[in-house]
């Protein structure tokens, strides 16, 4: 269970740790929400499941006592040290990491522990991996983060608690003014699935906008951007006042621009579109 504000407050105290606003330390204090997260991800005994920012070891106590094996990675010191003495030692189905979530995006997580037991089909085709991840993303790496995970291997299912503007780029639809490149890559690789909203009150400290459990499947056959049209479309979005048939005039073979824009042309779009304007599935013909 999670610990109360006050208990959170005075175990925090007994630590000599003060929350830090720069690594997005807001302390889940709310048991149903630890509850929603794991019953969305459907963790069940035996799953392996990546944390990034156990904290206090709220979230990761919960998966564990679910059965789950996790992988977590923590940049606090202090934080990391406190859950290496309390928690470790009594789970041996945690495995706790030192470290950047930027340079540890899965925390650790062997890739040959979600590749144990897999075999190829009958087609000579391997069944998808099968992990999940369930975390409390702080605001200031959510973006470059979700972009380093759909790089893959990809989970099946993600449970992340995000600030609600964060959410709401990463499910935006095209013609919003926050439609943008995070929107693409995540919707191309995952459908969204029912969340949660998440009061401040949830927290300690409480923080000053409102969170959302975000709940994302995996496709059947989800699409990853290679690195040079993932860098093409950012691009086109860096400067979206500007027509698409302006911005990547020197940026394409004349051959693809004249496809693409053709498909485009095809679809009701053209040279004249901005980015925003553009739905997913066609940003996707731009990297095939």
């Amino acid at each position: 269970m999670p610990l109360s504000p006050s208990a959170t407050r005075d175990l925090l105290a007994r630590l000599g740790h003060q929350p830090k606003h720069f690594l997005g330390q807001n302390f889940l204090v709310d048991g149903n929400i630890v509850r929603k997260s794991l019953e969305l991800a459907g963790i069940t005994a035996g799953d392996l499941v990546v944390e990034v920012g156990p904290g206090l070891g709220t979230l990761t106590g919960a998966l564990l006592a679910a059965g789950a094996e996790v992988w977590a990675v923590e940049k606090d010191r202090q934080l990391h040290a406190h859950l290496l003495e309390t928690l470790v030692p009594i789970q041996p189905r945690l495995h706790l990491l030192e470290g950047d979530a930027m340079d540890y995006p899965l925390a650790g997580l062997p890739l040959a522990a979600i590749h144990d037991g897999r075999s190829d089909d009958a087609g000579g085709h391997r069944p998808p991996l099968q992990f999940k991840i369930v975390a409390n993303l702080p605001y200031a790496i959510s973006t470059h983060w979700m972009d380093a995970v759909l790089s893959g291997p990809l989970p099946e299912r993600m449970v992340l608690m995000l600030q609600q503007e964060a959410a709401q780029r990463y499910v935006a639809k095209e013609g919003s003014k926050i439609f943008g490149a995070i929107s693409i890559f995540v919707q191309s690789a995952y459908a969204v699935e029912p969340g949660h909203k998440v009061p401040a009150s949830c927290f300690h400290p409480r923080p000053d906008i409102e969170s959302v459990l975000l709940n994302l499947v995996r496709r059947p056959e989800p699409f990853v951007f290679p690195p040079a049209a993932k860098a093409l479309i950012r691009a086109c979005f860096q400067q979206r006042r500007k027509q698409l048939g302006s911005i990547l005039r020197d940026k394409l073979p004349a051959a693809s621009a004249t496809s693409w824009f053709a498909r485009l042309s095809a679809a009701g779009f053209g040279p004249q579109s901005r980015a925003e304007q553009v739905p997913v599935a066609l940003w996707r013909d731009l990297a095939v």
